[in-house]
């Protein structure tokens, strides 16, 4: 309107105090009084008597009652919510969410959740290793009777005019450059490193070697006259006894060795030695070809050490070619594994 007082300059009414807050006997007949939104809020807002709480509930002359130990806060555990309905909640209040969960106190619970998931990403992992420990164990008991061995008439016609110690070296040598091979093929393969195929690459590698050096021990065993007693499968359990503590076999005390295939500690000591080469096989995965020249000269090293730690137990209990008596040929298996003969030039 023309004239009028623009709104930015208007002055909001003054509330002047009521005759009963003044000091009076009571209020004056509409003389300082608010509005009647500005009543109802200063109404809302007055202090309750002395007998209601907060909520303006009546309260006993004795005060409250002291909270019930079951309603008491423990660390880690939430405060208990009264359900609607219930005496605690007035009628028309909407249910109200519950507080979050305080951190417990220490050894009471997960204080810090990223702290619990990595531990449980660890125990996981762990567990994913002992399979694959297991899985690789498994394959290496199965494979061990298909590998074929060489009698000490076939190895002495292979090659005539050798020695015990030089058929040994002979045969070391060999076994040693097939080892280093495949190790020198893993490593090529993991010239571009594929993650996800990682632990197949290492798994095939121990298996591989593990087939190699197990011929190389019950060879070793022939040469040196101390073929252990009983059936393929017998002798298949000693040579591996052999391969997972790395010693020779005593022939005369054959409960040395049957004793741990009895008792389970097979399977255990043969998942330690797995887990030692897996980690000494690590350095094999790297790229650019610098895999393949660690792997050959790791497995050409590891090979030899447990050749000469075979070795040395076989030499205190050696028995001359001439004293032996005369032994059968050896049971070849049915279905023998391939490429565990190393060429003829590598031999000579």
């Amino acid at each position: 309107m023309t004239g009028d007082t623009p709104s930015r300059k208007r002055r909001f009414p003054r509330w002047k105090p009521t005759e009963g807050q003044q000091g009076g006997s009571g209020p004056s007949d509409g003389a300082g009084v608010r509005p009647t939104d500005d009543g109802a809020r200063s109404s809302a807002l007055a202090p309750q008597g002395e007998g209601a709480d907060e909520r303006g509930r009546p309260v006993p002359a004795g005060g409250l009652p002291a909270p019930a130990a079951s309603d008491q806060y423990r660390p880690g555990t939430a405060p208990a919510v009264p359900a609607p309905g219930s005496p605690d909640v007035p009628s028309g209040a909407l249910p109200r969410e519950p507080d979050a969960v305080l951190p417990a106190a220490a050894g009471s619970g997960p204080r810090f959740p990223r702290l619990a998931s990595m531990r449980q990403g660890v125990r996981r992992g762990g567990e994913g290793a002992r399979a694959a420990v297991g899985f690789v164990a498994d394959r290496i008991i199965e494979n061990a009777p298909r590998v074929p061995v060489r009698d000490l008439a076939t190895l002495r016609a292979q090659f005539p005019g050798l020695t015990p110690e030089q058929l040994a070296d002979k045969l070391i040598a060999g076994a040693s450059t097939a080892t280093a091979t495949v190790g020198a093929g893993v490593g090529a393969a993991a010239m571009l490193p594929v993650p996800p195929a990682m632990p197949a690459e290492l798994a095939a590698e121990i298996t591989g070697v593990a087939a190699i050096e197990l011929k190389l021990i019950a060879e070793l065993h022939e040469v040196y006259g101390l073929r252990p007693e009983g059936t393929l499968k017998e002798r298949t359990t000693a040579y591996l006894a052999a391969w997972s503590e790395e010693r020779g076999i005593d022939p005369a005390n054959p409960m040395t060795y049957k004793n741990v295939a009895l008792s389970g500690g097979l399977k255990r000591e043969l998942r330690q030695q797995i887990m030692k080469r897996m980690i000494r096989n690590l350095p094999n995965l790297m790229p650019f070809m610098i895999g393949a020249a660690v792997g050959a000269v790791m497995n050409r090293r590891d090979t030899r050490q447990l050749a000469e730690r075979v070795r040395k137990d076989l030499r205190e209990r050696q028995v001359p070619w001439n004293a032996l008596p005369g032994l059968p040929p050896l049971e070849q298996p049915e279905y023998p594994l391939e490429g565990l003969q190393p060429p003829r030039e590598l031999e000579r």
